[in-house]
């Protein structure tokens, strides 16, 4: 095979991956006009965080997949369970906001670049001492430095702790038999991490991080075959573990 044409076939490959990435990173941040916060009724609400990106770096934001990636969640939440989910509508809260207590479960995109005013460090604690549960997505590489920096500040005595698929999380609804996942760009090797409430196993997990992941896009994409279906299919399942789970411990 001639240089030239191994060339093409690797652009060809390659090329519906650069074509999403920028996709991604040329829009406009659809967090600046974000739509109405669901009313509370009682239902499961998705809740993402806002925060102030580290740096003020608003490409790089808490926003990023919102509304369609948890839109398409809850349709699926929807169909296979019957929790009956608010589908219409979905929630932007900070961790300083008295709302966030009404909710369980609270979704941080890009930690990478999370930030807390003294307010939100407040109600971070609160909440998870509450009971509340936090997944983080959409993070890699040295992302994770901040992510731990911050993690330590709002809870210096519970140790980040890396996930195996035996934990009972990886079984609250589908039995997911392995974790073997990549970032949707990447490439990368996906990690998953958690901190347990007093650093105690048999207690509840508190948060979930996806570190070398993004199952955000992975179900924000989910619709237009960019991403490997299998890998979308295992996003899904875990979204949907990561809910059940916080619902029942």
């Amino acid at each position: 095979m001639t240089r030239r044409r191994w060339t093409l076939i690797t652009l060809l490959v390659a090329l519906p991956a650069l074509a999403l990435s920028a996709q991604r990173f040329n829009r406009v941040s659809p967090g600046e006009h974000p739509n109405p916060n669901a009313k509370y009724d009682g239902r499961f609400v998705f809740i993402r965080v806002k925060f102030e990106p580290l740096g003020g770096l608003r490409d790089l934001k808490w926003d990023h997949d919102y509304p369609v990636a948890e839109t398409h969640f809850l349709k699926i939440l929807e169909e296979v369970s019957s929790m009956h989910p608010q589908i219409a509508e979905t929630s932007i809260l900070g961790f300083g906001d008295p709302e966030l207590f009404k909710f369980p479960v609270a979704y941080v995109s890009e930690p990478g670049f999370w930030t807390m005013s003294p307010a939100e460090l407040t109600g971070v604690r609160a909440y998870v001492q509450k009971g509340g549960f936090i997944i983080f997505d959409d993070f890699s590489t040295r992302h994770w430095i901040n992510f731990e920096e911050k993690w330590r500040t709002a809870f210096p005595n519970l140790t980040l702790v890396k996930l195996d698929v035996s934990h009972p999380m990886f079984d609250s609804f589908y039995h997911i038999k392995t974790l073997d996942m990549t970032h949707p760009y990447f490439g990368l090797k996906s990690e998953f991490w958690g901190a347990y409430e007093d650093n105690d196993p048999k207690k509840r997990l508190v948060m979930v991080a996806n570190y070398n992941n993004d199952i955000g896009d992975y179900m924000e994409w989910s619709d237009q075959g960019l991403l490997p279906v299998p890998l979308t299919n295992e996003a899904y399942k875990l979204a949907v573990n990561y809910v059940v789970y916080a619902l029942t411990h």
